[in-house]
């Protein structure tokens, strides 16, 4: 079959709709190479890089509406570092986890080992969404707020009838800064910088309520032996001084508080919310109204708004309209890899232009004339 070219005219401004890493704003780059290329090499123990993560602290808590109490924790490593420092440090007996995706599956095994009891795992088939039920005993409730994988979102709620002094932990790596909600409604908000913080890997963030700060000086207080790069308490005290345990990656950081910064100035949390339903309804509405696709979730209360999943029928190969918009500079949007389905997923997150999702759609039309 011969290669298909994309006029030009048709082509997204940018051409990234990948789900992590994910497009980074040009003005983040260039904000990096005047005012943030000058802290690299330097200490991050020093006031320059310090007063960064402080930064990056206050305008979190600003971003999420924090409720009185709550603390922004930062930690070396991602989400996968996190879910194991979350059952060494905040998980004190069982959990019980929703399951829907790989990525709540990870956080469930994490789950599974000698010091804590078997977890009550409530799992759902993929592009479908379960709930989490109240049950004696359980400690901490754990779920994905947006299943990367899949494209399911999870309202953030606490457990109707859990038990009084029971955490709700919420995996948010994914819905962070693109999905609006109440921050009091859970008690480890968790998410790495590299979605709709257009930033990069190798770091963990957590907005704990008081509750869970003091869970996490509890069993810090104990008798469990716990690494001391898995500690939620040491990364807890370190936040407060404005660093971290070990190094962080000073780009990272900068990039981070940038994006986090333009949120802000442009509404808050409520403005990406609604720029994240814009751009993710063009992607659900074309799948509507196009014959040979469907949106994988079904259920529209379900669907994320930062990612989206559309399925083609088997008489489509979706692999090849992947490799042909790669070839046409628009990547990234091939279907999570251990799902297997003939679909694509499309990130919809908060740098992403609503002009560049039209775009896509342009290239998508395009691309199925002439297959």
């Amino acid at each position: 079959m011969a290669e298909i070219k994309i006029p030009t005219e048709l082509l997204p401004q940018d051409g990234r709709f990948g789900c992590g890493p994910s497009r980074t704003r040009a003005s983040q780059f260039s904000n990096f190479v005047t005012e943030g290329a000058a802290l690299m090499g330097t200490s991050h123990r020093q006031a320059p890089v310090k007063n960064l993560v402080g930064e990056i602290r206050a305008g979190l808590s600003d971003l999420f509406r924090a409720p009185e109490g709550y603390e922004v924790v930062l930690g070396n490593g991602g989400s996968t570092a996190f879910w194991d420092a979350a059952a060494f440090s905040i998980v004190e007996n069982k959990a019980q986890a929703l399951v829907h995706g790989e990525f709540g599956s990870k956080f469930a095994s994490a789950l599974t080992n000698p010091w804590l009891k078997t977890p009550t795992v409530i799992n759902s088939e993929p592009g479908t969404r379960a709930a989490l039920m109240a049950e004696a005993g359980v400690d901490s409730y754990v779920y994905p707020h947006n299943e990367t994988s899949t494209g399911v979102v999870t309202p953030v709620t606490r457990v109707v009838g859990a038990d009084r002094d029971a955490l709700m932990l919420t995996d948010a790596t994914s819905a962070a800064g693109g999905i609006d909600f109440e921050l009091s409604e859970t008690d480890v908000y968790y998410f790495a910088p590299q979605k709709n913080f257009a930033s990069d890997g190798g770091l963990w963030l957590a907005m704990l309520s008081p509750a869970a700060i003091e869970r996490v000086e509890k069993i810090a207080a104990s008798d469990r032996y716990i690494p001391e790069f898995l500690s939620v308490k040491t990364a807890l005290d370190n936040s407060r001084l404005n660093q971290t345990l070990n190094t962080p990656a000073i780009a990272t950081l900068y990039l981070l508080n940038d994006q986090i910064k333009w949120i802000n100035q442009n509404g808050g949390l409520k403005w990406a919310d609604a720029r994240t339903k814009q751009s993710s309804k063009l992607l659900y509405d074309w799948a509507e109204k196009t014959s040979v696709a469907s949106a994988y979730v079904a259920n529209p209360d379900h669907r994320s708004q930062v990612v989206v999943t559309i399925d083609f029928d088997e008489k489509i190969d979706a692999s090849l309209i992947t490799k042909t918009l790669r070839a046409n500079g628009v990547v990234d949007v091939e279907p999570y890899r251990k799902l297997g389905r003939n679909q694509i997923r499309v990130a919809t997150f908060v740098a992403t232009e609503p002009s560049d999702v039209q775009a896509l759609i342009g290239c998508l039309d395009y691309v199925l004339e002439h297959i």
